[in-house]
């Protein structure tokens, strides 16, 4: 949690208040016992000390927005607590008359406008008339309080104000904060797929070329030397070297960022189940909701998933039919990829090698971004589906 540099400013003054009010009660009791306090010195060192603990409790209670202190009835409560205690004072002693400094502050702080300030106003009446009983009528009885009050205004207002000030800083630093993780995530994300797209070039470039130069050498040997005796190896050899070319150039596509080309995601998810289409599969795309731009990262990683299962459907499922099917709902973005074929072996699902690495490599990618992944699977259906929530990757 960061605080706004406002927030030291905020705290002494609360301190400085706390240390007003103190030192004021302290001053009414130590008069109290000094030759002519009255005659109650007992009774208002009591009361003063009692009038001090509620302060200090009522300091206590939780805050609501704003500098306010919590309303309800503990709020209430306390607000009538302090009164009653300070005119049971200001009936016993004039001096009381100083706390009400310190209750000019309470009204403006926990009463809302006008009444805080109709509060500091009658406060200030009530101790005008407070002491003029005690001490009879007098220029400085009148303008003493009515000058404390004047202050108190001033200072609650300009309280309030650097307050204000104070959350409206926090606020935007906690979304300057935000942001610049924001910006760290997003170039954390650039430069893994830059990172993933170099190693894509660098396969084509290295490995891939050199199968498929290993492939068409074995090829011309075939041809050259239809008869010669290791001719099953050379042919064995070729087809190892096809397969092997396959599963590299499958892998520069995973690594590849998704060639969307600027279309849609719902576009570039029908050129997939266009490619997958045959005579013996038929492949659908189905759109449901209102389609909305994902980030390009998720993107990538619906478009990557799709190729990969339908590369699955296609290769083993012996499936006669797949429907594709991307779905928008309020809070998820869904896409299923569902086919009538032979269904995916436990030991697959389970097994951490061979056919279990592509579904390995699709939930990573899933939980990358922040999704999740299911898989149903059964002879004659089974269904990957993966979701993301639009509120998360937004």
């Amino acid at each position: 949690m960061h605080s706004s540099p406002l927030t030291p400013v905020v705290t002494t003054l609360r301190l400085g208040l706390h240390v007003l009010v103190t030192v004021l009660a302290v001053v009414v009791a130590v008069r109290a016992l000094l030759p002519g306090g009255g005659g109650h010195g007992t009774w208002v060192i009591v009361l003063t000390v009692v009038w001090l603990v509620v302060y200090f409790a009522g300091t206590e209670l939780p805050r609501r927005s704003g500098d306010r202190i919590a309303s309800g009835a503990p709020a209430s409560v306390w607000l009538a607590t302090l009164t009653v205690l300070w005119l049971a004072l200001l009936g016993l002693t004039p001096d009381a008359v100083y706390l009400a400094f310190g209750l000019f502050f309470v009204y403006l702080h926990l009463l809302p406008r006008p009444w805080n300030l109709v509060a500091v106003v009658l406060a200030t009446a009530v101790g005008v008339v407070g002491f003029a009983a005690h001490r009879g009528w007098s220029v400085a009885a009148v303008v003493g309080p009515v000058l404390g009050a004047l202050v108190a205004i001033g200072i609650g207002l300009g309280y309030q104000a650097l307050y204000r000030e104070a959350v409206e800083r926090e606020r935007l630093i906690h979304e300057l904060l935000d942001t610049r993780a924001v910006l760290a995530e997003q170039e954390r994300t650039a430069g893994k797929l830059a990172e993933r797209e170099r190693l894509a070039k660098e396969i084509h470039d290295t490995v891939a070329q050199g199968l498929s130069s290993i492939q068409l050498l074995l090829h011309a040997a075939e041809q050259a030397a239809p008869d010669h005796p290791a001719l099953d190896r050379i042919r064995l050899a070729r087809e190892t070297a096809a397969e092997d070319l396959a599963e590299t150039r499958r892998l520069i596509d995973e690594l590849s960022p998704a060639a969307l080309d600027g279309q849609s995601l719902a576009e570039a998810l029908e050129r997939i189940c266009e490619r997958a289409q045959s005579p013996s599969l038929s492949a659908q795309l189905l759109v449901e909701g209102d389609p909305e731009r994902l980030p390009m990262p998720v993107e990538a990683a619906l478009v990557r998933i799709a190729q990969s299962a339908v590369a699955n459907v296609v290769q083993h499922a012996q499936a006669a039919r797949m429907r594709v099917t991307l779905t928008y709902d309020d809070t998820d973005v869904h896409l299923d990829i569902v086919d009538d074929g032979i269904g995916i072996a436990p030991d697959i699902l389970r097994g951490p090698r061979s056919g279990a690495f592509g579904l390995a490599a699709m939930r990573s990618r899933v939980e990358q971004q922040g999704g999740a992944m299911t898989i149903e699977s059964e002879p004659g259906h089974t269904a990957v589906t993966v979701s993301f929530p639009l509120g998360a990757v937004s």
